[in-house]
């Protein structure tokens, strides 16, 4: 059995985000030592790496739930199930990337018409297009 503190060091974690992963349910300490400390096993440990793996790759926590939920039950679920979980992700990280491209390129337009130099932002070319709400200026 071990304590938080021995998870959240092997998994490069803190405490802190163990506990919120154990009151969203996603993880459950299987008993508590004698002084209160929160106590888990191995399958503990190893549904935290899975967690904390799906995090990494951009899964949510509602994701995650999912998957753990297949997971358990894996012989009740398909492959399918998983991978449009997968897919949907992914269409939203693109959908994402798609976003912050356009922020780069507005920022882009916006640094490289500033001349930036030490006068009075009066005449700012920044302020003034960020101004300018319908794009008429």
């Amino acid at each position: 059995m071990y304590k938080i503190g021995h998870i959240a060091k092997q998994l490069n974690v803190s405490t802190d985000t163990l506990r919120y992963y154990e009151r969203q349910g996603l993880l459950q300490a299987r008993a508590r030592s004698s002084a209160g400390y929160r106590l888990y096993d191995d399958s503990a440990l190893e549904q935290m790496r899975f967690i904390v793996r799906a995090k990494t790759v951009g899964f949510s926590l509602k994701d995650i739930q999912e998957l753990l939920a297949i997971k358990i039950d894996k012989h009740n679920h398909s492959c399918e199930e998983v991978k449009s979980l997968t897919v949907q992700k992914l269409a939203q990280t693109r959908q994402r990337i798609e976003e912050l491209l356009k922020f780069e390129r507005s920022l882009s337009v916006l640094a490289e018409r500033c001349c930036g130099g030490e006068e009075s932002a009066d005449d700012c070319s920044i302020l003034t297009a960020l101004e300018d709400i319908d794009g008429s200026a």
